[in-house]
């Protein structure tokens, strides 16, 4: 089979860039409706897990016990793969999303892409209120490395076969909070903390820790936001850094979805 030509394939990339735009824009929209979505479902879940009873979750455990919250970013992450081609049947949200693992038997994520028998993409959604930033910052940031670890090492021994290598991504929603704005003292008794960390807010460090995952490429992108309860109005969010906004995100999917739909 002839070699496509580089004169090929700079239009047929040139071609696929309004692609990318027009769907990232289609789906912008929808985005501050999920914040809004996030919100009101956190709240109605505090109510059923609180409601009639004198003792409410404690340290807000509604925000890791309660998983509906997240569902409609995960839903944005499915209607992105959709419109750029791989049909519905092969996107998994809320069921059908375990796969195996090697430090452990499986993992159950949140979205789950499967076409043709073959593994396309993997997205973890997670989310953090507080006021316990600093002891959840710690256990979100080892679920974020541990998570990956096992996935690549699974996909290296061989576990998602024919399939080449997936997309993996990591979504998460920060609270916009004065516990998560402040400044943060570190203390290290026997080596200095790195220079970046120090009195850096819970914001900041998850900004450091998404760019890093996918620098050190643990994930191939990374969306961060953070968004205030108290804020009017509801739908509303901020993306502390470009490089980890929507944007970024959805063309980094929609590109490897493309890739993978187009014979």
């Amino acid at each position: 089979m002839p070699r496509r030509s580089s004169g090929s394939t700079a239009r047929s990339r040139s071609a696929l860039v309004p692609l990318l735009e027009r769907v990232i824009k289609k789906l912008e929209p929808q985005v501050a409706e999920a914040v809004r979505y996030f919100w009101t479902t956190r709240e109605s879940q505090g109510e059923r897990q609180g409601g009639g009873t004198k003792t409410r979750d404690m340290g807000n455990r509604t925000a890791v016990t309660g998983g509906a919250h997240c569902l409609a970013f995960a839903r944005i992450v499915r209607d992105l793969v959709i419109e750029c081609g791989i049909t519905h049947p092969d996107i998994h949200i809320g069921k059908w999303t375990e796969l195996p693992g090697y430090f452990r038997a499986t993992k159950d994520w949140d979205v789950v892409v499967v076409s043709k028998g073959r593994l396309v993409a993997v997205v973890e959604c997670k989310s953090q209120v507080g006021p316990s930033f600093g002891n959840n910052f710690n256990n979100r940031t080892e679920e974020a490395l541990g998570n990956a670890l096992d996935l690549w090492t699974a996909f290296r021994e061989g576990a998602f076969k024919p399939s080449e290598r997936p997309w993996l991504g990591y979504f998460m929603l920060l609270e916009d909070a004065p516990g998560s704005r402040s400044p943060v003292r570190t203390t290290s008794q026997h080596f200095k903390v790195f220079p970046e960390f120090q009195n850096a807010s819970y914001a900041k460090r998850y900004e450091l820790l998404c760019t890093r995952l996918v620098t050190e490429r643990h994930y191939d992108a990374a969306w961060l936001m953070l968004s205030s309860r108290d804020k009017a109005p509801r739908a509303a969010y901020t993306e502390p850094s470009a490089e980890l906004g929507f944007h970024v995100f959805a063309k980094s999917l929609a590109a490897r979805a493309i890739a993978f739909a187009t014979p």
